[in-house]
């Protein structure tokens, strides 16, 4: 019985695997993100309203910047602002339009901010935009990965 429960055990522990390597997007360089926002500071402001989004171009540890939306007060969303289908470069930084990022490459591809969906766009890119994890703790959001 004993042997039975080790080989089960083994199996189990064999056929787990680790997702520290789920981003395997070839573009992008791993980032380390790790910080906090406060609500009240008056540059945050937009982040207090539902369909409010700001882009944080701090040294926070992204590679060009990050977009984060306030879906409704309790769920917000955080995107890498480099094209995720792009090698970083002056023209992969994305401008914001509505509920749309768009890359300023020639391929114009667009994406959605809330979803990070890849939304249009020429380039065969696989990718949609590198979500970071976002939670809201009073008024304070914080902001890893």
């Amino acid at each position: 019985m004993k042997k039975i429960l080790f080989i089960i055990i083994t199996f189990f522990i064999v056929s787990c695997s680790s997702d520290d390597n789920r981003d395997n997007n070839q573009f992008l360089p791993p980032s380390s993100i790790n910080y906090q926002i406060n609500l009240n500071l008056p540059q945050f402001n937009p982040l207090k309203f539902p369909d409010g989004h700001i882009i944080d171009y701090s040294e926070n540890g992204s590679i060009k910047g990050i977009i984060i939306y306030n879906i409704n007060n309790t769920q917000y969303a955080a995107f890498e602002l480099s094209d995720p289908n792009h090698s970083p470069s002056s023209c992969s930084t994305q401008k914001i339009v509505g509920h749309t990022s768009t890359c300023n490459c020639e391929d114009g591809n667009s994406y959605n901010i809330i979803t990070g969906q890849k939304t249009s766009g020429t380039g065969a890119g696989q990718f949609g935009l590198r979500r970071y994890n976002i939670r809201r703790n009073g008024n304070t959001l914080f902001i890893t990965n």
